[in-house]
């Protein structure tokens, strides 16, 4: 009878844990109260000692956090209970093992803890509420693992502390910034720097969320937040620091190449890696690289690397020094030449200059034209770039330029855009990669295209000299819900 009664209990119990599935930390003593008196009274027996149920979330919001501007760690200590299985100390780390998707993971805490009873052949392994609320909960899997390390099913129950470093910035926030809104834990990470792109709302909150993501992040010691649109010449923005030391040199790695530069005085994404390695991937040994917006070097000195002959150019001066810097810091200073003039300056000067050898050579030449909120603007200094009489054409460059675009279909745009750019037809006689989504409905693509012998050669009065001033680069809104493009 008193396994029956037992049997009954469980089932009850489980029933009831359903059925009540948010009971808060600070009900539980009278839940449990109300517990035992249904479980009495469905068996007609006397009171049985039961354990609490579960909360559905490990941790529950603080309501004295929110719209806290200010970070005070100390205000998210917060007591909550977790089931603990007792594990002979003999197969402890085989029983951890065999748990390791049910057993509690939180940063900073631990998954074994001292048995309660002070019993030094024990140990409480400590598992997660979410995935464990009865024995029933273990997998097939794990309860034969238990079963053949004669290790009990019987749930324990475990008092423990949560603290502010046990929590995720995504918790921390969420407990903070008001109910309803957007959560902003996101940043794209520039060495030791996290750059942001905080929303208004979040702005009164600014340096909480700064120092909650340099605490949360290892290695990240300053973290800034863009406060205006990429609309200068040099393709920079500004920013101000939300936490940590206001040193913007950042060093960096990417596809094995080391860069150096200063955040706040040039332009960087992290997020173009993928792309930077596809396009150096199709230059070969012995091949030409023209980069008209080198920026500090990530398509020039990987293509160095690999061992091509550069010609990188920038106009931002600081993008120029850096481009040299990384160049000399990569070893590859002899293979690229480099250039502090605009875009249109160097297509008109040195590459016209380097154009008619390389039009009868065998070697590749590739045109990158990194510059996708007005690249395409740039392909009319091509139109008539070679006046003289035609020579006998081997090799034509190949085009690889950048723009983005906010069209349906974005393919057909950036062909349709770059063709009366050109002033040919280029619809039959390229290719479009996709790059990335920048924003909603806003996508960078890539068009791929040979340069025409048309356009080198022909003779168009309006295009032959090149204006007197460097064309001013009206840059647009590279983007407003990216960090950068």
């Amino acid at each position: 009878m008193t396994q029956f009664k037992r049997v009954c209990k469980r089932r009850m119990l489980r029933v009831l844990s359903r059925v009540f599935p948010s009971v808060q930390t600070h009900r539980k003593i009278k839940s449990a109260a109300v517990l035992r008196s249904l479980c009495s009274a469905a068996s007609q027996g006397p009171v049985f000692a039961v354990n609490p149920i579960m909360e559905p979330k490990l941790y529950q919001l603080p309501p004295e956090v929110r719209g806290m501007t200010s970070l005070d760690k100390e205000a998210f200590k917060q007591t909550i209970t977790v089931p603990a299985l007792r594990v002979p100390t003999g197969v402890l780390n085989k029983v951890v093992k065999s748990l390791r998707k049910s057993t509690i993971q939180r940063p900073g805490l631990p998954r074994v803890v001292q048995d309660k009873e002070e019993s030094s052949d024990f140990r409480l392994v400590l598992l997660d509420p979410h995935r464990v609320s009865s024995p029933s909960s273990f997998s097939e899997a794990e309860a034969e693992a238990l079963r053949s390390f004669s290790v009990t099913q019987e749930l324990h129950y475990y008092e423990l502390q949560l603290t502010y470093d046990n929590l995720k910035s995504e918790e921390v926030l969420e407990a903070v910034l008001p109910q309803g809104q957007d959560v902003t834990s996101g940043f794209s990470r520039v060495g030791h720097i996290a750059h942001m792109n905080l929303r208004d709302h979040q702005l009164p909150y600014k340096n909480l969320i700064g120092q909650v993501i340099m605490d949360k992040n290892r290695g990240i010691t300053c973290v800034v937040n863009k406060t205006s649109i990429i609309d200068s010449t040099y393709r920079n923005f500004k920013m101000e620091v939300l936490a940590g030391e206001e040193n913007m040199v950042a060093k960096v790695k990417e596809n094995g190449v080391t860069y150096e530069f200063d955040f706040s005085c040039v332009y960087w994404n992290p997020r173009l890696s993928t792309e930077h390695q596809r396009v150096v991937q199709l230059v070969k040994r012995g091949d030409i690289v023209f980069d008209v917006f080198a920026g500090v070097g990530p398509f020039a000195i990987p293509a160095a690397r690999t061992g091509a002959n550069v010609l990188a150019n920038d106009l931002n001066p600081e993008s120029y020094r850096w481009l040299q810097h990384n160049c000399k810091l990569n070893k590859v200073e002899s293979r690229v030449r480099t250039f502090n003039l605009d875009g249109r300056a160097f297509i008109r000067g040195p590459m016209k200059d380097e154009l008619p050898a390389l039009l009868k050579g065998k070697a590749g030449v590739h045109v990158v034209m990194n510059l996708p909120a007005m690249a395409l603007e740039f392909l009319d200094a091509f139109r008539g770039l070679l006046k003289q009489e035609r020579p006998c054409v081997e090799n034509l460059p190949t085009v690889h330029c950048y723009s983005f675009s906010k069209a349906d279909n974005p393919d057909t745009d950036v062909v349709q855009r770059a063709s009366h750019s050109l002033g040919f037809p280029l619809e039959k006689q390229c290719s479009v990669h996709f790059v990335r989504n920048v924003a909603p409905n806003k996508d960078m693509m890539c068009v791929t295209f040979t340069l025409p012998e048309e356009v080198l050669f022909r003779c168009d009065p309006e295009h032959t000299e090149p204006p007197e001033e460097p064309a001013p680069k009206r840059q647009k809104c590279e983007e407003t819900a990216d960090t950068s493009s």
